[in-house]
Formats: C-alpha cells, structure tokens, sequence
C-alpha cells in the first residue's frame, strides 16, 4: 500500500461531501472515486478533486483499486453497497447508522466477520471537542460521582426543508432523527459511561413527516443515567451537554465550529485543525460558575486511525459498538410504541 491510500466515497451529498471527504484529504487518503448520478454532485466532485473518477454504480466505483470504500449514501442504500465493498475484499466505513435497524446492521456485520474483512461506522461525534472534554473531566475526577448526563442535539426548524429524504422518508427507507441524530447521543453516551440498557422512550412526528422528536433514557451498568434528547422543533434548544456528578455540573453550550468550518471549505490539514475546534463550557458548582477550556475536536482523528487500521491498528467503532447502537435504536422504536 502506498503512502496515500486510494479511497472511493459512495455519495456525495451533505455526508459524502462535508463529512468525509476533506477528512479523508486530511489523514492523508488519495480520494481517487465518487459515485454519484446528480450532475451537481458530480462537478462538486471534480471541482473538490480534479483528478477523481465519478462514476454511477457501486460495481465501477469498487474497479478503482480501492484500499478503502466509504458508504455516505442514502440510509436505505447502506447495507447494499457496504455489503458489495465487503464481498469485493475492500474494508469498509458506512456513516451512520450503519442499516436501518438492528437485522440490517448484523447482516453487514456477520459478513465481515465471515470474509474476514473490516467494516466500521463513522461514529465523527466521539471526536467532537465535547466529547473528547468529557472524557477529560471523567478523568480528573472533577465532579466527583457522575450520575447522570443530559446531551441533546435539538434546533427549532417548523418548516419541514424541502426534497429532504431525512425529513420526508418513513423510518423503513432510513429516514427521521432517530437514525439521524440519536444514533450519534447514543454511541457517545455509551463510549463514556459503557453498556446500558433503555429505559424509556419517546419518538414521534410533530411537523407531520419523518419522526423529529425522540427522547431516550439509558441507565449505565456504571450508574449513570443519560437522558438523550433529538428535536427539530424545539424553540429554546437546551445546551448541548449538562453533565452532574455530586461535587457539581459541566454545561457544554453549544456544537464545536467543526460543522461550519467543513461547510466553509477549510479541511484539516495533516490530520489535525491548525486554527483549533473547542467547544464552550462551564464548571457549576451551585452559585459558583466558572469557565472550564475544552479540548480540540477533530473529526479527522476518525481516519486517522483507520489509515493505522488498515496497516493492522484498532479500528476507531467495533462492531460490538455498532451492534449495541443499533439494539437501542430499534428498542426505542418498540418501547415507544407500546
């Protein structure tokens, strides 16, 4: 394998082009194929890369001598197209959630396990400045006894975005924030305080189309209980992250400027953000607040140790992490219902 590692990335929409790529560009991959049928896409494509290859099927997009395929595709596409890189002997990355449910993922899953080829999920957000702050703060032991974690990703958003497939697809063709958002609160609720089980849930519709307001409650082995909260309609968005222990609370207020510096065209070069990516937050203790300083986000770390992964490293999700997910995800759609 040479120095650069030839990666084809399957869609190029908001994932494929904001999420992946210029992580990709950034931990040193050579992103040689897209594929992609939208003419918009497709110059995006070769305006972002001038050498690439867009092609229109899965087929031709694995004939590029891939070191790497990268599924950033329509949920309901997902399993189809990680399970043709995988059966082409080319280790695997699918944006979250990996399938639509728990019998998708383990379908995509049992096969890598059976051909002895890696797959993993892009779970970014564990590389989020507030996630990498939380794992700090566990550390230091700050707040004494944690007991329970608040974490939401909620907007105010009445209008439903038109020719959105998230928004308007039914949760059998992969759409909604239960597979959108939550998948992203749950990998890092469990990544910090470990293996739960889901107590209570709620997912409904309140703008009339896909599911956009899920609340989970998840208590840990560990003791602590995480109350998970996605919404699109919610007027007075919470802070991002309010963590308690006994000696006091961490409020993290808002996303780290990743997102919005994707968007803007910036990528991190060498494998890092050379202007840094920290989120805001604070230390209570009752009456006493003070400033608390995050640590850096970077989502480029995600393929960074994928890039050591193909050469024999860890790879950044298991698949025991992946299937764990996606039980709660499909548990809080029973639960919910009942």
């Amino acid at each position: 394998m040479s120095n650069q590692p030839r990666v084809g990335i399957a869609g190029y929409g908001l994932a494929g082009r904001y999420f992946h790529a210029p992580m990709l560009k950034g931990a040193g991959f050579d992103v040689v194929g897209a594929l992609t049928t939208n003419s918009e896409r497709k110059s995006q494509a070769k305006t972002d890369f001038p050498q690439i290859q867009v092609v229109a099927t899965i087929t031709e997009l694995l004939n590029l001598d891939l070191d790497l395929l990268v599924v950033a595709s329509a949920n309901n596409a997902h399993a189809e197209q990680a399970m043709a890189g995988l059966r082409s002997g080319t280790p695997t990355v699918v944006d979250k959630p990996m399938g639509r449910n728990f019998q998708e993922t383990k379908m995509i899953t049992d096969l890598s396990q059976e051909l002895g080829i890696p797959v993993t999920t892009y779970f970014n957000r564990k590389f989020d400045s507030d996630a990498l702050t939380i794992k700090k703060i566990i550390k230091e032991g700050t707040l004494g006894n944690i007991f329970r974690l608040d974490s939401r990703f909620e907007r105010f958003r009445p209008e439903l975005t038109a020719n959105s497939w998230r928004e308007q697809s039914s949760a059998a063709d992969g759409g909604g924030n239960l597979l959108d958002l939550q998948p992203h609160l749950v990998s890092t609720a469990l990544d910090w305080f470990g293996s739960a089980t889901l107590i209570a849930s709620s997912v409904r519709s309140i703008r009339g189309a896909a599911d956009d307001d899920i609340s989970l409650l998840l208590k840990h082995e560990s003791g602590v209980d995480s109350y998970l909260s996605a919404s699109a309609i919610n007027g007075a968005p919470g802070p991002r992250i309010r963590l308690s222990g006994d000696k006091g609370s961490l409020v993290i207020t808002e996303l780290d400027p990743q997102e919005m510096m994707l968007k803007n065209g910036m990528y991190p070069e060498g494998g890092r953000w050379q202007q840094g990516a920290k989120s805001q937050a604070y230390l209570q203790l009752g009456d006493e607040k003070r400033e608390y300083l995050c640590e850096d986000g970077n989502y480029a770390e995600f393929y960074n140790l994928v890039k050591a992964a193909l050469t024999g490293g860890q790879w950044p999700v298991s698949i025991e992490e992946a299937l764990a997910v996606a039980t709660i995800i499909d548990q809080a759609r029973e639960k919910s219902f009942r």
